[in-house]
């Protein structure tokens, strides 16, 4: 293809350059400097960067591709020589809390995980043989996070960094840096703070006001967040939506059935609460069986209309992803599926943790009759099912606006599957009293003594 320039037109007579100056506002500018994103830092072979990716830390390499950290590594590395705190692999995998690798993982909280990685990395060349002493005291570096580590050295001289021991100084050495395999994770206290706002649901007590981070898939890298709107503009919102009720109202009751004249507008609201799954972060695939892949969404906005009320259990992407193929593929699969996940009641976060706690287990009816979903209280929140089947309430009021109601769960629920063996009903047995058969030759001498009126005088013979 030949690229055409927009100078090459500059000849072309003025009535001519006056037709063709829409083509020309279309055509791409020839960019005169490169651009400072698109020049990459180049890494050397055995740069201390690379020899971590090769290394046996892959719990933690791996973190740190998913938190989208190697284009900031590599310009880090390229201007300063670092020291990185490698924790092992095992200090990753079974030493971690569940609950705070999860809330690691979670689409939302890529801020706080690109934190907790930058925390072990120092901007600063520091071998085993410039740790202090154990009579200098401690010693604080900055990290790339900006928060500071403190290097200290115990009286057996073991040494340790904040509150991990070095387990394998010197590790990994290159001209550029070095390594040093450390007990356990780092955790800084900003990162501790969110886990444990999160975990008391303080910052997340009704429907968050941002999205969660979104990738862009062909470049790899964080989507900008849109621009503020300017004063003066028009609202973004029509003033109906913003005078609409919100999730205030929860958890009171919803109003009762609008009849047949469709006074609610079903649709619209089944649309509102899939936008908000998806501005949320990590209920894609919820959304897209909801959408695609079945026609749930319009019998919802059906029901809505029409005036009754929906809690809706949304598993998270991470659950979606365990369903087999078997599990998926049989028909009308996906539906029922769904149809176990939807309650007709509104319900939110906090009425249904009140019923457990003050009735212990509580059986919700669901739209896969006669199934009911069976919950109860564990660890200070609200559980579903039972066995290796349940899946807790850990992202609480996505979406309340009085009619429908989305609570986030974490595991695909399935009813159980209760078979009940036919009993074999036994006839009763019907106790015949025989009576004992007499001889033949008693029987003759009966008759005999009966024609003279002698018979009654035998016991035998009545």
């Amino acid at each position: 293809m030949v690229s055409l320039s927009p100078y090459a037109f500059s000849s072309f007579p003025s009535c001519f350059s006056h037709f063709y100056q829409p083509i020309i506002r279309q055509l791409p500018q020839i960019p005169t400097h490169k651009s400072s994103s698109s020049s990459s830092v180049q890494i050397n072979s055995n740069s201390v960067l690379v020899a971590l990716l090769d290394s046996h830390y892959t719990e933690l390499t791996e973190l740190v591709e998913k938190a989208l950290l190697l284009q900031t590594l590599e310009e880090t590395v390229g201007k300063y020589n670092i020291t990185i705190f490698a924790p092992r692999n095992e200090a990753l995998e079974r030493q971690l809390d569940p609950e705070f690798k999860r809330f690691l993982l979670e689409p939302g909280n890529l801020g706080s995980l690109q934190t907790l990685l930058m925390f072990h990395f120092v901007p600063k060349r520091i071998g085993s043989n410039e740790w202090p002493s154990g009579k200098s005291g401690t010693v604080r570096h900055q990290t790339l996070c900006h928060d500071h580590v403190q290097l200290m050295n115990k009286g057996s001289g073991k040494k340790v960094v904040d509150l991990a021991e070095i387990v394998r100084p010197d590790d990994v050495v290159r001209p550029d840096g070095v390594i040093h395999g450390i007990e356990r994770l780092l955790i800084p206290r900003s990162v501790q703070k969110d886990f444990n706002r999160r975990r008391n649901l303080r910052s997340i007590s009704a429907v968050l006001p941002e999205g969660a981070p979104e990738v862009d898939p062909r470049t790899h890298r964080l989507k900008k967040p849109a621009a503020p709107v300017p004063s003066g503009a028009p609202p973004v919102l029509p003033i109906y939506d913003a005078l609409a009720p919100g999730p205030s109202l929860a958890p009171a009751p919803a109003p009762g059935p609008g009849g047949p004249h469709h006074h609610f507008n079903g649709e619209r609201q089944v649309k509102d609460f899939i936008q908000t799954l998806l501005h949320y972060g990590g209920y894609n695939e919820m959304a897209d069986i909801l959408v695609n892949l079945t026609s749930l969404a319009t019998e919802m906005g059906r029901l809505v209309s029409e005036g009754y009320v929906l809690t809706v259990l949304a598993p998270n992407d991470e659950a979606m992803a365990k369903l087999t193929t078997d599990q998926l593929s049989e028909p009308g699969a996906p539906e029922q599926i769904i149809y176990y996940h939807i309650i007709p009641e509104y319900q939110t976060e906090e009425s249904m943790y009140n019923a457990v706690r003050r009735f212990g287990k509580v059986r919700y009816d669901s739209l896969r009759l006669p199934h009911k979903v069976v919950a109860q209280e564990a660890d200070g929140s609200v559980k579903f099912g039972q066995g290796d089947g349940s899946a807790y309430l850990f992202d609480p009021d996505i979406y309340t606006d009085g009619r429908i109601s989305v609570q986030g769960i974490d595991g695909v629920l399935f009813p159980l599957e209760e078979e009940l063996k036919p009993e074999k009903k036994s006839a009763p047995v019907v106790k015949v009293a025989t009576k004992p058969r007499r001889g033949k030759l008693l029987e003759v001498a009966c008759r005999m003594l009966g024609t003279f009126g002698q018979d009654s005088h035998f016991s035998t013979c009545q």
